[in-house]
């Protein structure tokens, strides 16, 4: 009786296969998800238009050089029309693009910094540690944010730095609560229980192998607290009690653009779509991460 013959299997194959970290399988992910690709595309354009917004367009954003024709409408010269006061509508648009990142991005990087430990003594120590975090959780979760944010920034008269605090204090809670499953998840692997064979400290355990095996929800609860930054931004500058003006801000010129709205319909759109666009690619982006970093699905 013969044997079937069976294809030789090349040994560089399985090397191969082993050679790939994880990054690889979630770049693979990440590159399949299309929607996620064109967030991606259209967030690094908004981004680096708001640094290079005094390459893009040369007139200041405060300048009303153009007061003989306030209120026009889009043309050739001046893309996004003229706003009531006389100042290139565009021009506003993109040098807002900068003060709705900047607090997106440091209000994120804020609840980063105070999610993070808060998560990860949560889910290391449990028992009390973890029902006082999860009680401090409960309560900013049940306060709505916009209101408790009204409230602050009446308190304070708002501001640029006030509105990036009042931001990172309702945008923690997501990241503490996406470390605290992953260090609660990691706490009993072998590579812990062997740490503390050795001696290692609680803290030395957390800061060295349970924080660094997190990143990939810290990432994710990064990306995702930019647009929740930038929508509670708009809604404070909305309501007057924001970045204060000439500064242009997006929230701003919607709340200005309101009055024209039945007559110059340009000074309220062209904000709320760049807002609009710039919350969903965030989102969008965020989601895809989330979606390629997701522990379940390495090694798949």
């Amino acid at each position: 009786m013969t044997t079937p013959d069976i294809a030789p299997v090349s040994p560089a194959a399985p090397q191969a296969y082993r050679q790939r970290s994880p990054l690889w399988f979630a770049w693979q992910r990440f590159s399949g998800n299309k929607a996620a690709i064109a967030a991606g595309l259209v967030l690094a354009v908004l981004i680096l238009m708001a640094i290079f917004a005094p390459f893009i367009t040369p007139v200041p954003p405060e300048a009303q050089m153009f007061l003989t024709e306030s209120l026009a409408f889009p043309s050739a010269q001046h893309w996004f029309g003229i706003d009531g006061l006389g100042r290139d509508f565009y021009t506003r648009i993109v040098y807002g693009a900068r003060i709705s990142l900047s607090i997106g991005f440091a209000a994120a990087l804020f609840s980063v910094v105070i999610g993070i430990p808060l998560g990860a003594l949560a889910g290391y120590y449990g028992g009390k540690v973890d029902w006082v975090i999860m009680r401090i959780i409960e309560l900013f979760s049940v306060v709505p944010p916009l209101l408790a944010a009204m409230l602050l920034g009446a308190v304070t008269r708002g501001g640029y730095f006030t509105i990036i605090l009042i931001a990172a204090l309702f945008g923690w809670v997501q990241v503490c609560l996406l470390v605290r499953a992953q260090v609660k998840a990691f706490r009993e692997k072998e590579f812990v229980r062997a740490a503390h064979a050795l001696g290692a400290s609680p803290w030395y355990v957390i800061r060295r192998h349970l924080i660094p095996n997190s990143i990939s929800p810290i990432i994710v609860g990064f990306v995702l607290a930019i647009p929740l930054a930038m929508m509670l931004e708009a809604s404070l500058s909305f309501l007057g009690i924001g970045v204060p003006p000439p500064t242009p801000t997006w929230g701003q010129m919607i709340n200005e653009g309101i009055d024209y709205m039945f007559f110059y319909w340009h000074l309220a759109v062209f904000p709320t779509a760049a807002l609009a666009i710039t919350v969903l690619a965030t989102t969008l982006f965020g989601d895809g991460l989330r979606d390629a970093l997701d522990p379940t699905l390495k090694g798949r």
